[in-house]
Order: structure tokens, then C-alpha cells, then sequence
């Protein structure tokens, strides 16, 4: 058996570059034709002059809040589908509101890979305590499992004791769901004296996963692995058994880019997942997850060759309010690109003396007179608000993908 879902996850980088981008041409252009919202946001772009990260990066982006007023102004989907009955066969409502498609595409998720990494194989029963109720969640775990040859059982959450009861009578191998909730069903099950010893693996996603909670699960004999995904996205990245880094699903291509802004930035560097889909039925193009993550370098010592990424490490909208102005990471960006001469920036916001301080926070090598009061006017008019420049060496801003801390205690 082998060791791999398929042969796309050991191709060399170069061929899997020629491959999504070959890809993304007929994407853009199948989005272009089908969905009316990339009518209008691609308009003038030809997809086969997208043949590369470059050309990718100035495409624009597609913000979760631009896709919530799309909604609301054009029900259900925001014209970013062209998606119908039969082939649309679920409308899912997550938090916001913002609506789903789910259709009749096997594995529309492609959550099968993730399964397969964290040790599933065709012929098992999955215990899947993933929410079925609105959100997609369930049913993203059901189609991999689906495709992957899996039966699952639609547990949900909640309702712990009758979990462990179906458990024990079923003996399922794999459990997927939160941690946590596998923590809790384990330890009810040693309150009632159940024996749940079937279970060997588990892939789970939704929260943090601690080392401690992992290793314990090992001392049970469960192997357990974790996953990345979106409502919107479906599978982003997940772990195998290297547990060094995330890698990126095949089905996407992936992008760490500058919070407030589309530039990619240097391998390591945290910055915003942005997330281009290469599924026909949802063409999402240039999704900003409001994530933040960063790229490790090399592959993987499992053998897989995609990009991995470090996992979840925050959230990306860093929008505060100062002296009663909302300040956004855009306009920081918008401040740095005024100013080419100088290197990465943060916004610092404290209070002193009752009063709400900017301080903008420059990494540069030549800390000049002139270039400080530039910047303060920058400030001011780009923010309506005064704020002062400090100079830093290069290289000594945290690497964290902050581009505005708010240092204000919360009273």
C-alpha cells in the first residue's frame, strides 16, 4: 500500500508549479464565464497571461467581509458561483451570515488527502464529531471519508455518554473531530468503564491542538494528526506523519502575503494565508483567509514535496480604534509604500497619560531628520490621526505578522 494519496503529492516543484498554473489559467477564465462577481472583479484579465506568482500577486483579493456584502446584496452566493440544482445540492450558513455551496463533486473538499496522511484507510469506520447542523464541518469529513472508501458515523457534537455507548457497540478505528471533544468522550468513557480501545486515529482541526493533549492520546494508542481548513476553502494543509509543519493541499494554490496588503513576503516570514481554489463548482481566487501563517523552507521528510506551512499562528485583521478612528492594516501598508526607501513598519498603540499614542515603529538603516517628518505626515493624512516615527535597526521587528500591536490594556 502506498505511502501517498497519489502521485501529485511527490511531484518536483517545478512540475507541480507548471501544473497549477496550467491549471489556474482555465480557472480565472472558467470563473470569468460562470460566476457574474469575477466578471466584474477579472475583468480585463486574461488567464492564461496568469502563469506564474507574479502575475498571480496582482490579481486583487477577495476579503470574507467583500464576500458577506456580496451575499447580502445578490442571495445566496454573491455571484461568486454559477452553481445550480442538481449539481448544487446543499446550501450551508456559517457565522456572519455567510453561505456555502456544497455540490454533487466527489469530495468537494478534498479532505480524502488528509485523511489518508493521518493513517486512514478504505474499510474503516470514522466516528465524525464534526457539527452537521448549518456549518459545513460534518460534511467536509463525510465526503473525504466517502471518497476515501471510509464509512463514518454522523455523530456531531454534544451528548458525550451516548457517544461512548455507539462508540463501544460500532468500534470505530478513527475519530475526527475537535480535541478537545476527544478528550471529553475518552474521559467518559473511563468514568463509565468503557472500554474504546478500537480507536488508533484521529485527525481533528478547530482549535489548538496542545503537545500534552497529542502526547497523551499516544499513551492511549491513538496516533493523532490535525488539519487546516475553511468553510470557504475546504482543506488548505495538514500534517502527516513527519508532524514538521503543515503541508498544503494539491488542490489550491497558496500565498503568504504582507496583513493589509496582496504582497507575498519572503519565505518564513508570517504573514496573511491568502488561498487561490481550484475547485470549478466554487472559484474562489485570491481568498484572504484573515489567517496568518508562515511558508518553512525545504519539503517534507515524509517525501511529499508541497509547500508546508506552520500552521495556524493568529489572525491577520489587526483593526483597532484610536481617539474614536478606526485604523486598519491597509493603511499602514498604504504609509510603507510611500516611503520605498525604508523596510518593514509596525504600528504601536498605547496609552499615555489617559490618552490614546501611535507610534510607527520603522525598520531602516539611515534614520534622517526629513524622512521621520515625512512619515508623520503620511500619518496624519492617511489616518486622519497624529502619530510619531521611531528608526529600528533592520531585521528587529518581531517576526509575527503584526503590523499593528495595540498595546492598550483592556479595563
Amino acid at each position: 500500500m502506498s505511502d501517498y494519496y497519489d502521485n501529485l503529492e511527490t511531484r518536483t516543484s517545478e512540475q507541480r508549479e507548471a501544473d497549477l498554473f496550467a491549471c489556474l489559467a482555465d480557472q480565472i477564465d472558467h470563473a470569468k464565464s460562470s460566476a457574474p462577481a469575477f466578471a466584474e472583479t477579472l475583468h480585463g484579465i486574461d488567464g492564461r497571461e496568469v502563469t506564474d506568482r507574479a502575475a498571480l500577486a496582482k490579481l486583487p483579493l477577495l476579503r470574507k467581509t467583500e464576500l458577506i456584502e456580496r451575499q447580502q446584496g445578490q442571495p445566496v452566493f454573491g455571484g461568486l458561483t454559477g452553481v445550480e440544482p442538481p449539481e448544487l445540492c446543499q446550501i450551508f450558513a456559517s457565522p456572519g451570515p455567510i453561505f456555502e455551496p456544497g455540490s454533487t463533486r466527489p469530495d468537494f473538499w478534498r479532505f480524502a488527502r488528509a485523511l489518508y496522511a493521518a493513517g486512514f484507510r478504505s474499510g474503516d469506520i470514522i466516528h465524525n464529531c464534526f457539527s452537521y447542523h448549518f456549518t459545513p464541518a460534518g460534511m467536509m469529513f463525510e465526503s473525504g471519508a466517502r471518497a476515501l472508501g471510509c464509512a463514518t458515523v454522523p455523530a456531531g457534537v454534544g451528548q458525550t455518554e451516548l457517544q461512548v455507548q455507539v462508540m463501544g457497540h460500532v468500534r470505530p478505528r478513527g475519530y475526527v473531530g475537535t480535541p478537545s471533544f476527544l478528550k471529553l468522550i475518552l474521559d467518559k468513557a473511563d468514568e463509565l468503564g468503557s472500554d474504546l480501545s478500537c480507536l488508533e486515529t484521529a485527525l481533528v482541526s478547530g482549535e489548538y491542538l496542545p503537545p500534552s493533549l497529542r502526547e497523551g492520546m499516544a499513551q492511549r494508542g491513538i496516533s493523532v494528526r490535525q488539519c487546516y481548513a475553511t468553510a470557504d476553502l475546504g482543506l488548505i494543509a495538514y500534517e502527516s506523519e513527519a508532524l514538521e509543519g503543515m503541508i498544503v493541499d494539491e488542490g489550491i494554490v497558496l500565498e503568504i502575503v504582507r496583513p493589509g496588503s496582496g504582497d507575498p513576503v519572503p519565505e518564513g516570514e508570517v504573514g496573511e494565508v491568502v488561498v487561490t481554489s481550484l475547485n470549478p463548482d466554487y472559484p474562489l481566487i485570491r481568498f484572504a483567509t484573515g489567517d496568518l501563517s508562515a511558508i518553512l523552507p525545504g519539503p517534507s521528510p515524509c517525501g511529499r514535496t508541497n509547500l508546508r506551512i506552520k500552521g495556524w499562528l493568529g489572525r491577520a485583521d489587526q483593526t483597532t480604534k484610536v481617539r474614536g478612528m478606526f485604523v486598519h492594516p491597509q493603511q499602514v501598508d498604504a504609509i510603507l509604500k510611500r516611503h520605498p526607501e525604508i523596510g518593514r513598519g509596525r504600528l504601536v498603540v498605547t496609552r499615555q497619560n489617559d490618552q490614546d499614542h501611535m507610534l510607527l515603529r520603522i525598520e531602516s538603516a539611515v534614520a534622517a531628520d526629513g524622512l521621520a517628518s515625512a512619515l508623520r505626515d503620511s500619518i496624519r493624512e492617511l489616518t486622519k490621526l497624529r502619530g510619531e516615527v521611531e528608526f529600528v535597526a533592520p531585521g528587529s521587528l518581531p517576526n509575527d505578522g503584526k503590523v499593528i500591536d495595540d498595546q492598550r490594556e483592556i479595563e
